[in-house]
């Protein structure tokens, strides 16, 4: 039987304040849910702690999570129990026009579209290290990202606020 190795607290604990938001706001990216996102979260960190990784440095720490994130963001979204809900209607209400017109243009993407978006602009990784945590060639992820910025792009032509909620996202 295999040995059950977890991670001391204190550990844990600088891990999760270190890139709990990531994982937080990566998951939500996903799901466009906050419970969901909450319990994304939970689990990311259980299997970091029950597993207790070892690293070559923080880079690879950030990828793997970011890496497990993605994958149990996935399988939420493909169990059979996720499509065969109704969800509330949990959205953040922004107070600036402009960024609620991006929010609501962000939910009408397909979900890959705003992975590639969320890891480009909110977790600032270059199209190199995309590729790497998911596991495509580095063209293929420039290629994907061009097209989800076009996608946007025309779903924002529709906002009030167009013009500005699109320059801060080229």
């Amino acid at each position: 039987m295999e040995e059950l190795h977890q991670c001391l607290p204190a550990e844990l604990e600088q891990v999760m304040n270190r890139y709990g938001t990531t994982v937080y706001r990566l998951a939500y990216a996903q799901t466009r849910s906050a419970s969901d996102a909450d319990d994304i979260y939970q689990e990311v960190f259980l299997r970091y702690f029950r597993k207790c990784p070892h690293f070559e440095s923080e880079e690879h720490r950030k990828a793997w999570l970011i890496r497990v994130c993605i994958n149990v963001s996935r399988s939420l979204l493909t169990s059979s129990w996720w499509r065969n809900t109704v969800p509330l209607d949990e959205r953040i209400a922004f107070p600036e026009q402009e960024l609620q017109d991006l929010s609501d243009a962000l939910d009408q993407l397909r979900r890959k579209d705003r992975e590639l978006l969320h890891l480009f602009y909110y977790e600032e990784l270059s199209t190199r290290e995309m590729a790497r945590i998911l596991g495509r060639k580095e063209s293929t992820v420039r290629t994907q990202l061009t097209r989800a910025r076009a996608r946007l792009g025309e779903i924002m032509k529709g906002a009030s606020c167009y013009e500005g909620s699109l320059s801060r996202i080229k």
